[in-house]
């Protein structure tokens, strides 16, 4: 049998590699192009990217896609990162921890984009299933995503160096391992795939096979959201390219007529409310995505429409990521936050959350979702469902910093972080227990068997998918 995938992704001369993690889904996918290379005219390559996440099991994904690639004539490349390194926090250059499905993430894409630079190759396909697709979707669903974010794996994403290309989306991992067992292929598994510490594992070996007790075809249903949210967001896109031409304003009006220059956008509200509530919303979307690359979730924008159409002149509204409305008699100013101007003292967010232990948090004023692992020891001990608090630092907070003799005070942290103006107002730290177990951009000493992971809300690029895909199979 043939391997069902889709070919009007691919094209004669197409030079392409397949990410090649040696697990069941990579490994059908290059056989499934080696065996129709000829017919598809495509010069194939492999590209296999070790973690060093696993020890000898990772060495011996590395050797398993090796020799495969060397079977089937196909040539390889490789390459070793440090997943668990690069997730640290960085307190050089502020960047905050990173769970190790993020790090991964990341680090697997900017292979791939340094693969694509180097022009030995045009694209790489990723192994990325219809069940894929469904985790993705419903994870996002979980985290109360827009409809793009319901949009899941795109077919096709591209980046300035070349293109990553999934042609596996229609195709089930039941087909799959059909088809390699059919042509007598091994492939490997992966550890971590069953590990309940991370979020997509507990979505596929927990969540879906609960609900599909209630819809057996869940899996599809899901995948065609995705393919109806992808239509509808590109003709969003273009919806807003051209609405947004008409009504979002560069700067301030001035007497006189024109437009005097200044940092930010503005929005005609006298126009804006004769709108559907459904444009409203992605308007004011869009415009904020333009100010501060702030991707709003329902709650902000409903309070920036709000201000919009209901609100005074002069009222003002401070929102996550550094976002700042004002109204004025016929405009909606949006602009980044500057510098010393205090979200603390603002009345229309808070800065103070309650997540339980274990737990799951996504907090958007600090920009953060953050989970708190308990390891099974302490668990057994302590069984009782505790508490803790994220929230922003305070006079008279106090840390202890990995390898540090003594406490030392956040203010004197921060000093020493060079951390000023709002970020340092609103700088997150976690308390458990009356101690600050967790503090951004700084290594404190653990907590016996509570691990915090902490990742950015934020993508890190307009074409950034945030959960599209797990750690490799």
């Amino acid at each position: 049998m043939s391997l069902p995938l889709d070919r009007t992704l691919l094209r004669p001369g197409l030079r392409l590699a397949v990410g090649l993690s040696g697990g069941a889904d990579s490994v059908a996918l290059l056989r499934g192009l080696a065996e129709r290379r000829e017919e598809l005219g495509l010069v194939l390559h492999a590209a296999h990217l070790h973690h060093s996440l696993r020890g000898a099991e990772s060495d011996a994904d590395l050797d398993f896609s090796r020799s495969l690639a060397r079977q089937l004539g196909i040539p390889f490349h490789h390459f070793r990162v440090d997943t668990v390194g690069q997730a640290r926090p960085n307190t050089a250059t502020g960047k905050p921890a990173e769970s190790i499905e993020e790090a991964a993430r990341r680090l697997r894409y900017t292979w791939f984009r340094r693969l694509l630079a180097s022009g030995e190759i045009e694209a790489i396909a990723t192994a990325h299933t219809l069940d894929d697709q469904a985790e993705t979707v419903l994870g996002k669903f979980l985290r109360g995503a827009w409809i793009e974010g319901l949009s899941g794996i795109h077919p096709v994403l591209k980046f300035p160096e070349g293109t990553i290309l999934r042609p596996l989306l229609s195709t089930t991992r039941a087909e799959i391992e059909v088809y390699l067992r059919s042509v007598g292929q091994t492939w490997r598994e992966d550890s971590s795939n069953s590990q309940p510490t991370f979020t997509r594992n507990r979505i596929r070996h927990e969540l879906l096979p609960l609900l599909e007790t209630w819809n057996p075809r869940l899996r599809q249903h899901l995948a065609h959201m995705a393919k109806l949210a992808q239509d509808e967001e590109a003709w969003w896109q273009a919806e807003m390219a051209r609405l947004a031409s008409q009504l979002i304003l560069p700067g301030r009006p001035v007497r006189g007529g024109g437009r005097a220059a200044s940092d930010g956008l503005a929005i005609d509200i006298v126009r804006l409310a004769e709108l559907h509530p459904a444009v409203q919303r992605r308007l004011l979307r869009h415009a904020a995505q333009q100010t501060c690359g702030t991707a709003l979730d329902f709650a902000a924008t409903e309070s920036l429409r709000t201000l919009a159409l209901t609100g005074r002149a002069g009222q003002k509204l401070e929102l996550a990521q550094r976002l700042r409305a004002e109204r004025s008699h016929r405009e909606l100013h949006l602009h980044a936050q500057i510098a010393g101007s205090s979200l603390a003292n603002s009345t229309k967010v808070a800065l103070e959350f309650t997540v339980g232990v274990p737990g799951e948090l996504e907090a958007r004023i600090f920009d953060i979702r953050l989970r708190i692992v308990v390891s099974t020891d302490r668990a057994s001990t302590n069984p009782s469902s505790d508490s803790a608090v994220l929230r922003a630092w305070k006079s008279g907070d106090r840390v202890r910093v990995k390898h540090s003799s003594r406490p030392r005070k956040v203010k004197e942290v921060l000093e020493r972080m060079n951390v000023t103006g709002t970020s340092r107002a609103t700088w997150p730290v976690l308390e458990f227990d009356r101690r600050i177990i967790w503090m951004q951009g700084v290594d404190l000493d653990p907590e016996p068997g509570i691990s915090v992971l902490v990742t950015p809300l934020t993508p890190s690029s307009p074409n950034a998918e945030s959960a599209d895909d797990a750690i490799p199979e």
